[in-house]
């Protein structure tokens, strides 16, 4: 190794690094050779004019999975550049210049500014930052020291809080996934004790006397007053079965086992909309293959929509956009015995829908979600993007009604805009948080729990 290698910082994958000036005592960043520009977690940001200088103001959480530390900003702009974020998109970010302290050496490097609630990290220390101090082990992590969780206490002044609230479990299959770490995260800002039971590793002892849930490793779980279904579709049959045996045991879920078998059942809960008065597209459903070109007919013909019952997230739906096409797509998926729906296509909703957050008979958030380049529907899974819309009064009527038709607390509605007025696509009883609460900056997964908290003081006044 030369001599000028040996001055160089050997950094792991991960480090802790401070930032004086900014009044931030420490940020883990993920290092990442791979990425040109660094980038800090922020957001409320806005520019001004300090004197002839243009100035921004933001701020931080720099604790990953706690959102109640946050960390006021001002500086001047050093820049404003297209970054293109980690999906492929490009966008337009304030940049700024900043002394970073990794161990005992200081330098100054540019940071974009991003809201990074959703990623792994508050911050990434890209190679132009690296460049001639730092040399990188990517299978180390965290070579130049950690901090304790009392000494990040101490850093930002974050009290003890002892958990006096009620006991929550989360049923859901993922812990890394962002509506699960918001939810996770939002209950114990609120002084809950919080656990994640996951789905595939809980088993129930069925008795009239005494029903039981037993977590692996035999732990019995007894004593929770609240659960959270976040139930994956692949899921639904064993998820909701142990949603039924916590409601027996007298838990109190925030969906209830019926409402969600019910919304997840795409055929019946349509015909529960359609019961309640509420307006869908034109659909159709049929079991045998011979009556296809009377299917695409009764909605109207080519295009249509071709929707598996089973799929999700985008997975299983099909335009197509001939009557030849969709006769092809219909029989391949009755050929394996795939059960379907066909729907009209609704052309002048231009590859847009609007996912209204319901909460406790409240709109909770409004976004419209718009499809990526060359798709012909919205989905953030696929590409999609996401703003801010104010629905409505029949949009909103239609979202409260369509929950309640479901029987659930907590659901998002999809709803789409038609010559004919609004019309609903589907109601879903374990909406994602991250497009709502990015978009609108609101704290969907609190209000989530003070929906418990409000059934809890229900409860306790009988």
């Amino acid at each position: 190794m030369s001599g000028e290698e040996l001055d160089k910082i050997i950094v792991g994958s991960e480090e802790w690094c401070q930032f004086p000036h900014l009044g931030v005592p420490a940020v883990k960043a993920r290092v990442d050779s791979g990425a040109k520009t660094s980038a800090l977690h922020a957001f409320n940001i806005q520019a001004f004019r300090r004197g002839d200088a243009p100035w921004v103001s933001f701020e931080v959480h720099p604790l990953q999975q706690n959102r109640k530390v946050t960390i006021r900003c001002e500086t001047p702009i050093h820049d404003r550049r297209i970054v293109k974020s980690t999906n492929g998109a490009s966008e337009k970010r304030y940049v700024i210049q900043t002394p970073v302290r990794l161990g005992d050496q200081v330098w100054d490097i540019e940071l974009t500014l991003a809201n990074r609630d959703s990623m792994g990290f508050r911050m990434l220390l890209g190679r132009e930052a690296m460049t001639g101090r730092i040399l990188v082990d990517p299978a180390a992590g965290l070579n130049l020291g950690r901090f304790t969780d009392t000494e990040l206490r101490t850093l930002y002044n974050i009290p003890e809080t002892k958990k006096t609230g009620l006991k929550i479990g989360v049923l859901a299959t993922n812990p890394k996934l962002y509506s699960n770490m918001r939810i996770m995260e939002a209950g114990d800002e609120r002084g809950h004790e919080m656990t994640f039971l996951n789905i595939t590793d809980c088993y129930m002892k069925l008795d009239d006397d005494k029903p039981e849930v037993h977590y692996r490793g035999g732990h019995i779980i007894s004593d929770l007053d609240a659960v959270i279904p976040r139930i994956r579709p692949s899921a639904t049959f064993y998820g909701c079965a142990l949603t039924r045996q916590f409601e027996s045991m007298g838990v109190y879920a925030l969906n209830s086992s019926l409402s969600i078998s019910q919304s997840r059942d795409k055929l019946f809960s349509l015909q529960l909309l359609i019961k309640s008065g509420l307006d869908i597209p034109v659909t159709g459903f049929a079991n045998s293959p011979i009556d296809t070109k009377e299917l695409i007919d009764m909605v109207g013909g080519a295009p249509l929509i071709v929707k598996l019952l089973e799929g999700t997230q985008g997975r299983g739906v099909v335009l197509a956009e001939t009557g030849k096409a969709a006769e092809s797509v219909i029989n391949a998926f009755k050929a394996v015995k795939a059960n379907l729906l066909v729907q009209e296509f609704i052309k002048e909703a231009n590859g847009k829908d609007l996912r209204l957050l319901v909460i406790n008979g409240k709109i909770a958030g409004a976004i419209q979600r718009s499809a990526a380049p060359g798709e012909f529907r919205a989905n953030l899974h696929q590409g999609g993007s996401a703003s801010v819309v104010k629905p409505t009064k029949e949009e909103r009527r239609l979202a409260l009604k369509a929950t309640k038709a479901m029987g659930l607390a907590v659901a998002g509605v999809d709803i789409i805009r038609s010559k004919a007025g609004p019309l609903l696509l589907e109601v879903n009883s374990s909406p994602g948080l991250e497009g709502v609460e990015t978009a609108t900056e609101k704290d969907i997964a609190g209000l989530m729990i003070s929906a418990i908290e409000k059934q809890a003081k229900v409860s306790k006044s009988r």
